[in-house]
């Protein structure tokens, strides 16, 4: 998608330019189920698309958590000025030389001893990731069933729950709850990027990662990472649901 050569804009116009553009994306993602996006990581090194990115990442409360860089948000505004910041990510996104640097890990104990390790981008990949997702999400938002409540815009587990009453005053009578295993260690980077691939065609986008696993911690499409994969099981276990179930059908 040819966006031009704009300049850094105000968040306001920013933000109006991103929902305009994720409005077509959507469109067009729901009008061809079968349709493959070509050329949409010059969305991604957008001015519009980094600068809505870089807020919503300084909003979240991980942005006074730094990354192997040391830089928070706080820094960024206060050492590097945001517009310095934005304009280098962008250049090296547009010549293809960024780079994300790994994350720090942070161990997390749970009960019974375990430990659950965090990784914790730098802030510079945070942006990066945001606007990627920022790209991303209305095109395969058009994809996922109306029982999906997981890591979708405007959708909370308060939600499911409120559906689960629903039903379950209308002669629902179970409710069948389920675990994965070390669900973001075991994930399948070959398989789940066949899954993108199946719509979006532009490769600078689908470049091979790791064999295995998601880092848990602040990643804006880690939950859809899981919700898309998972998707790969049998039409069954997606309509295994309160929602589309009658009668006894198991516990758990």
């Amino acid at each position: 998608m040819n966006t031009g050569e704009p300049e850094l804009p105000g968040l306001y116009s920013a933000e109006r330019r991103v929902l305009e553009i994720q409005a077509k994306l959507h469109r067009w993602a729901g009008d061809d189920p079968r349709r493959r996006f070509d050329d949409l990581f010059n969305l991604v090194a957008d001015p519009a698309f980094l600068l809505v990115a870089w807020d919503r990442v300084r909003g979240n409360k991980g942005a006074r958590t730094a990354g192997v860089d040391g830089e928070t948000a706080r820094y960024i505004e206060a050492e590097r000025g945001v517009e310095g910041f934005l304009e280098e990510l962008r250049a090296d996104l547009k010549a293809r030389t960024f780079q994300p640097l790994p994350v720090r890990q942070r161990a997390i104990p749970k009960a019974g001893g375990k430990v659950r390790y965090l990784g914790i981008a730098t802030i510079r990949d945070r942006v990066a990731q945001a606007s990627l997702k920022l790209v991303l999400e209305p095109i395969f938002e058009v994809d996922f069933l109306p029982c999906s409540y997981g890591f979708r815009p405007n959708r909370r587990a308060h939600d499911a729950v409120a559906e689960v009453h629903h039903f379950t005053s209308r002669s629902y009578e179970w409710v069948v709850e389920g675990d994965i295993k070390a669900c973001f260690d075991e994930i399948s980077h070959p398989a789940l990027m066949d899954r993108v691939r199946r719509r979006v065609g532009d490769r600078r986008q689908t470049c091979p990662g790791p064999g295995q696993g998601v880092p848990q911690g602040w990643h804006p499409h880690r939950g859809r990472h899981a919700d898309g994969y998972h998707r790969r099981f049998p039409a069954g276990v997606d309509s295994f649901s309160v929602a589309e179930q009658r009668g006894p059908v198991g516990s758990g």
